[in-house]
């Protein structure tokens, strides 16, 4: 089986994919090959985005090359058509490397981990259900400032831009499981063991 575990920034999905790995599935962290295919498109997306960069002030590269991620995230992330170049550079990458360790593992049950891959219709529609993390969006906040460290005004950006997620995922067809995210961590582990692997 090939499930989507997905749900807005900072909603737990991270701690119920963990969850499933304690139970022998495998979770593809999409998040983790999304980083690896920027590494690879660096000099890529520096070049594409490097006029609305410039006129920003803002600098894509750390001084040994590398990509400054959260520069590139604050100056995408509230701009959707900048971000949609952005995809259209890694998604394709992402996809095919997913689908290598999808194939490199077609004895186990994965986990698909990804907040948006309803933006990949084509790695989505491998999967029998959906489960969706939800959390009170205060307690997002809270959880990503203490995560990520970012300015509070970024966090709020990007949950801005989710939320519509839920929605997204009710059009695709497949399956939905709705798990809240807001009480113990005993309490998610039994909801996960009740609705979904029992």
């Amino acid at each position: 089986m090939i499930f989507c575990v997905t749900g807005n920034m900072a909603a737990g999905k991270n701690y119920v994919c963990s969850i499933f790995e304690n139970a022998g599935w495998l979770c593809i962290d999409e998040d983790k090959v999304a980083h690896e295919a920027i590494k690879k498109a660096t000099p890529k997306i520096c070049k594409e985005f490097e006029k609305e960069a410039k006129k920003a002030g803002i600098f894509l590269q750390n001084l040994d090359g590398s990509l400054n991620r959260k520069n590139l995230g604050a100056l995408l992330f509230p701009n959707p058509d900048l971000l949609n170049r952005q995809e259209n550079i890694i998604y394709p990458i992402v996809i095919g490397e997913t689908k290598k360790i999808i194939s490199q593992n077609s004895d186990k049950n994965i986990i698909l981990n990804a907040a948006v891959l309803y933006k990949t219709p084509e790695l989505l529609q491998l999967c029998q259900k959906i489960i969706f993390i939800t959390a009170p969006a205060l307690i997002r906040i809270i959880r990503a400032k203490k995560r990520d460290n970012l300015p509070l005004r970024q966090i709020i950006s990007r949950i801005i831009s989710q939320k519509n997620l839920l929605e997204k995922y009710k059009k695709t067809g497949i399956e939905l499981c709705i798990i809240s995210n807001f009480g113990s961590n005993k309490k998610l582990i039994n909801t996960i063991n009740k609705k979904i692997l029992n």
